[in-house]
């Protein structure tokens, strides 16, 4: 007799004594039946049988058989595995990971509360925190992330309402320290871990309230699905579910799919990224014509110690300037050959980027500044290709860089 996928002990939810590499091939296949393949439920709604189980389905956070904006199985799927890699109880996933920042600051905060944030951010976060969020009447200080004790220091007890941090952060990969954050009382503490994703830091361990991703990265990992996910005890979830449906952010069930399945391989795509990045921040390090290389796995790196406590990994950015400053990093980019010029990162293709014209541009000079962003940074994704090649690749693009 066939068991149903609900009664095997290895579906979904996997086991605590499982390790992460196999919860990532196990886990988020409660509507996958016996198929093998993630099942894409392309429906936006679904019929009711009565009145009665209808507005049981339209007054049930997570219901995933009622109208795709509320939610849906495939959708399901990736948010439980995504809950199962990080310890959480549950996930709410979003159309991009703008789309799930903005709702946990949305749909946790009000006008006349108070945010305290990290300097250290992804342009898009920084924004809405400094343009958007006094628009609607909620004030956020701003704090250097990896001075111990900043973020408790700036917290207002019974004002404060969320802190937020981002680590390894974009761009210059500067790491914050996890159990001081966790350590908080009263405020929800968030944790953005894009860069280093589920594989190689639990921020959820260390106390934190809330752990969000951008899963369009690493976590998909192929370039082709923009999704957002955030994670954390089913109480948090469950009142962030409320807000998600009245903003809409929905994640799309096709992109659900394609984040599933790039899940399975996430484990080995993280190694292969986090060996050649420091093969080749180390080979980076030892040239003349290029400055402040940032790697959490390098010995040089200002919080290695912090990073090799928090982290199994230095994940598979590089950041570093370019000696020559804008024309140099310019030349840069637009010389690689094996590496493409593009913003984004995870992805198998190794990617440069020029953050102070793309990811960060719309800071100003001064805010660029104050996160280390100089002319020539440059800030490289590691993808799959051999590190000999993207050695060769890198030293023949520099000596472009840097012969005008």
């Amino acid at each position: 007799m066939n068991e149903s996928p609900a009664s095997d002990p290895l579906v979904g939810g996997g086991p605590d004594h499982f390790r992460p590499q196999t919860r990532a091939i196990l886990s988020g296949r409660q509507g996958d039946d016996r198929s093998l393949a993630p099942v894409l439920w392309a429906t936006s709604t679904f019929s009711a049988p009565t009145v009665a189980e209808a507005r049981r389905l339209a007054t049930t956070p997570g219901v995933d058989r009622f109208y795709s904006r509320y939610g849906n199985p495939t959708v399901s799927g990736f948010e439980e595995l995504i809950a199962d890699l990080e310890g959480a109880e549950a996930a709410r996933a979003y159309g991009s990971g703008m789309g799930a920042i903005t709702g946990v600051v949305l749909g946790l905060c009000s006008a006349g509360d108070h945010i305290v944030a990290q300097r250290q951010l992804y342009a898009a976060t920084q924004l809405l925190f400094q343009a958007a969020c006094p628009r609607l009447g909620i004030e956020v200080t701003f704090v250097d992330g990896t001075e111990p004790g900043a973020f408790a220091a700036a917290v207002r007890p019974g004002k404060t309402t969320l802190v937020f941090a981002e680590t390894p952060a974009n761009p210059k990969l500067d790491v914050i320290d996890l159990t001081e954050l966790g350590a908080i009382r009263g405020p929800v503490t968030v944790v953005d871990s894009t860069f280093a994703t589920p594989m190689l830091q639990q921020p959820l361990a260390h106390g934190v309230d809330l752990v969000v991703h951008s899963a369009t990265k690493g976590i998909a990992g192929h370039n082709d699905a923009t999704l957002g996910v955030v994670a954390g005890s089913r109480e948090l979830i469950d009142w962030l579910w409320g807000f998600a449906v009245l903003q809409g952010a929905a994640a799309s069930p096709f992109d659900a799919m394609n984040a599933t399945r790039g899940i399975r391989t996430l484990p080995l795509r993280i190694r292969q990224q986090c060996e050649s990045a420091l093969a080749l921040a180390s080979a980076l390090e030892a040239r003349s014509d290029v400055s402040d290389v940032r790697y959490p796995g390098l010995a040089s790196h200002p919080q290695y110690d912090l990073a090799a406590r928090q982290m199994s990994g230095g994940g598979g950015l590089v950041t570093f300037d370019v000696v020559g400053g804008l024309e140099a990093g310019t030349r840069f980019v637009e010389a690689v050959r094996v590496a493409r010029h593009a913003p984004s990162l995870g992805g198998p293709e190794t990617l440069v980027t020029h953050p102070a014209s793309t990811t960060h541009v719309n800071l100003l000079p001064d805010e660029l500044a104050a996160n280390g962003i100089g002319p020539g940074t440059i800030r490289m994704s590691v993808g799959l290709e051999h590190p000999d090649d993207l050695l060769a690749d890198l030293t023949q693009a520099l000596d472009v860089a840097t012969a005008g």
